[in-house]
């Protein structure tokens, strides 16, 4: 038996890194969960991974900022599994700037991305679950349901460079904990893991005058950190080295497992020990 056996949840950004890590973890522990990916092929990949352990995965791929994604992903996970339990708003990525050279397609995007789509998506959920747990405590049932939301170091410390993903970052946070507040008369516990550095593509080490680049919705956006930079990270991160994905994955397994059924409206900072 499972931790998750019974449960579906939807991880958005999962077709890859963290987010994927986060699927696997849920599966293994025995969810259903939806995976989301902006481009179809690592969504499909990480599905035939899922299904390779004997787990079941459906896909919603595209972009989690259009204006119908969150009602679209929730319905995604009702029609293909009966419902929805944990919700994980992992998709994200940076484009940064100090802020005399940010545009605002910059500043907006990055909001879009890390603190409205999150918004959308919680608030379908809302609405597909307030009447679940009426007809679960009408028929004697109790059902905890989760949501993690991913923030970062840089939205609970800040960072140069980055003042539209830290001003999402920590929006998220001050989502999350007035979420706990709205949604815990439902039995729904609202968290969020707050990531220092984590070693995936959008974090690789490059080379001195080399830059790396992913494409976003038509957008070139750089991304990778120079290696002398992630050095010296190295040497002030008290375990000595950035996070690997799947050790991400385990700070929000905590908050989607039963192991935390009383904690809610927290902001677990991931970093290390930093």
């Amino acid at each position: 038996m499972g931790q998750m056996d019974g449960k579906v949840a939807i991880v958005t950004g999962s077709g890859r890194g963290i987010g994927k890590e986060i699927a696997l973890r849920l599966v293994r522990d025995g969810a259903k969960v939806v995976i989301n990916d902006i481009d179809e092929t690592p969504a499909k990949e990480t599905i035939a991974e899922i299904e390779k352990m004997g787990g079941k995965a459906v896909a919603c791929n595209g972009d989690v900022a259009k204006p119908d994604f969150g009602d679209r992903i929730v319905k995604t996970a009702v029609d293909a599994f009966g419902g929805c339990h944990v919700i994980v708003n992992n998709a994200g990525y940076t484009w940064d700037s100090v802020i005399q050279k940010m545009t605002d397609e910059q500043w907006y995007a990055i909001l879009d991305v890390h603190l409205t789509a999150p918004f959308r998506i919680l608030r379908a959920f809302q609405q597909h679950f307030r009447q679940e747990v009426e007809k679960e405590r009408a028929a004697g049932k109790r059902i905890v349901r989760k949501v993690v939301n991913i923030s970062s170091t840089s939205g609970v410390n800040g960072n140069a460079g980055q003042s539209n993903y830290s001003a999402g970052k920590a929006g998220i946070v001050g989502l999350t904990k007035t979420l706990a507040k709205e949604f815990g008369r439902y039995d729904v516990t609202v968290n969020a893991v707050a990531f220092g550095y984590i070693q995936t593509r959008l974090t690789k080490p490059l080379n001195q005058g080399e830059e790396g680049e992913i494409e976003v919705q038509g957008r070139k956006v750089k991304i990778g950190v120079q290696g002398g930079r992630i050095a010296a990270m190295n040497q002030m991160i008290p375990l000595g080295r950035g996070g690997l994905p799947e050790e991400a994955a385990g700070s929000v397994y905590l908050f989607c497992s039963p192991d935390s059924d009383y904690v809610s409206g927290q902001c677990l900072v991931v970093n290390g020990g930093l």
